[in-house]
């Protein structure tokens, strides 16, 4: 009887002691070392990482390399969380080339951040609801950008053009569809 009082009492020694180890594992590390960056994420979907979907129009411009200023303006204008909705959308996007075309000086005006919504309404120039190949984008005469403007379709042989950009390239993403363009549509002003 007694050998078997020590076994009990030994098995529920161990188990204490393995419960003890696993809650401590289980603690969060302490917090006093918080980095500046993580302090100063941003909340929001745009944020979420997600390894099955499809990359949204949001992540698609992230990876390219010829899209390092658009990335940069929507993160100015604050407009991440627009790019990774269910859509679909249409993002026209210029490279990076086609920003650097623009006066001197253009680019870095509109990152300031007291031009943020001017920034913003331009880059709603280069969204339009739906998810249209090249292909299809030859039936329409103009389509309606998250501006609230419009802006013209061309088709000149094989190319499409779009407010004035020709459309070089396109990529599908889970929300849409990203439509690479030589040139940054810039709204008319009336």
């Amino acid at each position: 009887m007694k050998s078997i009082l020590k076994i009990l009492f030994l098995a529920v020694l161990i188990a204490g002691v393995i419960s003890c180890r696993t809650n401590e594992e289980a603690e969060p590390e302490s917090t006093e070392e918080v980095s500046e960056e993580t302090s100063l994420e941003r909340q929001g979907q745009a944020f979420i990482k997600d390894d099955l979907s499809q990359p949204t129009v949001l992540d698609i411009a992230i990876g390219s390399e010829d899209h390092k200023t658009l990335v940069a303006a929507v993160q100015a204008a604050e407009l991440e969380n627009v790019l990774v909705n269910a859509g679909p959308l249409m993002v026209f996007a210029p490279t990076d080339e086609a920003f650097a075309a623009l006066p001197d000086g253009t680019v870095e005006d509109l990152l300031k951040p007291e031009n943020k919504v001017k920034l913003a309404q331009i880059l709603k120039h280069h969204v339009t609801p739906g998810k249209y190949d090249k292909e299809f984008l030859k039936k329409f005469k103009k389509l309606g950008q998250a501006s609230d403007l419009s802006i013209p379709v061309e088709v000149k042989g094989e190319d499409v053009y779009v407010g004035g950009a020709k459309i070089i390239a396109s990529v599908p993403a889970g929300n849409g569809i990203v439509h690479v363009v030589d040139k940054v549509i810039i709204p008319e002003t009336k």
